[in-house]
């Protein structure tokens, strides 16, 4: 299935993409779509509808994160062999996991805003994974269970925020929009092997990362279970697992992201988002 929420911000609804890729509204006795909605009986009872029978949603929407009200937005670093030789840091030994605040969660194809004071916002390309049932201290060979589904996520980053400013990543990583997540989320059974799927991104029509999942330091089974070691994780939790090359740090010169600029980003399975990036008010 492919879930997501329409309409506009603070305001969505929980819908489905149909065969014909037509949004369906689910009925609104079913909830939005995060916590036990998420669960294997949540999402079974999605399953059993049948979208033909559905209120069809007419025009073209806004389409509001696929998650709603995220508990956790955790991210991993360097994850991929190539990004961190672009970054000239070394292979890391365990993954890096930092956060991402929640109130950076915005829709798809929402404005991006470039933060004040900004000289190196940057785009990041990602595989969201969605949890779908609780879960601590968990076995790799558990892990996957534990997961609803997929989705494309942005880790729009500030580069001088995270490395330049003291302290930890996360002052450049979660900022205001800096979360785009959606267009929708896509269950693990229509999904299939989750390290086996490409991923790009393009700025202003130039593509720059160009990878595929394959590639990952760390699988997502394995990211699952060494997250559990630290923190419980909840259905509708976010692991947001890291990019591929080509991220403007990485150019030769380095090239940031400017007021007026369009990125177009998707991953294979799960859909394309597309923003405009402008200055924060």
């Amino acid at each position: 299935m492919k879930l997501l929420r329409y309409g506009e911000p603070g305001r969505e609804r929980p819908g489905l993409l149909d065969a014909d890729g037509r949004i369906r509204a689910l009925p609104e006795a079913m909830g939005d779509l995060g916590g036990e909605r998420l669960t294997a009986n949540g999402l079974a009872a999605i399953a059993a509808l049948d979208p033909a029978t559905l209120p069809l949603v007419e025009g073209q929407p806004r389409l509001g994160s696929c998650i709603a009200r995220p508990g956790k937005f955790v991210c991993i670093g360097l994850n991929y062999r190539d990004h961190a030789a672009e970054s000239n840091l070394p292979i890391p030994e365990e993954p890096v996991v930092f956060g991402k605040w929640t109130s950076a969660v915005v829709g798809p194809n929402d404005d991006v805003e470039i933060p004040r004071g900004s000289q190196k916002t940057d785009w990041e390309v990602e595989l969201g994974v969605v949890i779908g049932a609780r879960g601590r201290y968990l076995a790799r060979e558990d892990a996957l269970a534990h997961v609803a589904g997929y989705c494309v996520v942005h880790d729009v980053s500030e580069r001088e925020f995270q490395t330049e400013r003291g302290g930890t990543w996360d002052k450049g990583k979660g900022c205001d929009t800096f979360g785009p997540i959606g267009p929708w989320l896509v269950t693990a059974d229509e999904v299939g092997d989750p390290q086996a799927l490409g991923l790009w991104l393009e700025v202003d029509g130039h593509r720059y990362q160009d990878g595929n999942t394959a590639d990952m330091i760390f699988a997502v089974d394995e990211l699952v279970s060494y997250c559990s070691q630290f923190m419980t994780l909840e259905p509708g939790d976010i692991i947001s697992t890291g990019t591929p090359k080509g991220v403007g740090l990485g150019q030769k010169p380095p090239v940031y992201l400017r007021a007026g600029q369009t990125v177009r980003l998707g991953i294979e399975k799960l859909g394309e988002q597309q923003q405009r990036f402008v200055p924060a008010t």
